[in-house]
């Protein structure tokens, strides 16, 4: 068997793109998850390079760096939380992601703020300020069940938060609507 780490991985939409590109190669995946594909067998040299070539044009791309891999791994297990909508309003990103990965939360913390320039708390609040103006955008929520959907202890925290990282209260967003958002991906080093 063979793990392979991808970057940009982002959404079940990047998961289905993958998986589809790897059945297209021949390669068979066991299981495609996001930032992670574990495929039967490990691929030649060649195959590695057709594989990365066909990615790189779709905007993945293998990584190889250890490093790196612990990176999106992380990324990974922030997004999924905060795309699951259950985040509890104790929820603590240190246990979370020490369980998680089986290591240290100040390794994880110092090796993440180190290759990314911004902490692990900057990037779980980026993801989570773009959850809600997704969920602002669709209008199926208001403000309260949203900020309880994201673990914030009350509206004027989420609301605070919100206008320290875009310059606007959640209802003036609103007011412009979806052409503030970014996809996944590229909300990764804007620092707070």
């Amino acid at each position: 068997m063979m793990n392979l780490y991808i970057k940009n991985m982002v959404c079940n939409r990047c998961i289905m793109v993958v998986k589809q590109e790897l059945e297209i190669l021949g390669l068979k995946p066991i299981r495609v998850s996001m930032g992670e594909a574990e495929l039967k067998k490990q691929l030649s040299a060649k195959q590695m390079q057709q594989l990365n070539s066909r990615l790189l044009q779709l905007g993945f791309e293998i990584l190889d760096d250890k490093k790196q891999k612990q990176i999106e791994k992380i990324k990974s297990l922030l997004i999924k939380k905060v795309q699951s909508g259950d985040v509890e309003e104790h929820f603590s990103i240190s246990e979370y992601l020490s369980n998680a990965l089986h290591k240290d939360y100040s390794y994880i913390s110092r090796l993440f703020s180190e290759v990314e320039g911004i902490t692990v708390e900057q990037f779980f609040i980026l993801q989570k300020t773009e959850k809600v103006k997704e969920l602002l955008v669709y209008g199926e929520q208001n403000l309260s069940e949203i900020s309880f959907l994201l673990g914030y202890s009350s509206v004027a925290h989420l609301s605070a938060q919100f206008k320290k990282v875009t310059g606007l209260t959640p209802s003036q967003f609103k007011k412009i609507g979806s052409t503030n958002r970014k996809s996944l991906d590229s909300v990764q080093n804007k620092k707070l």
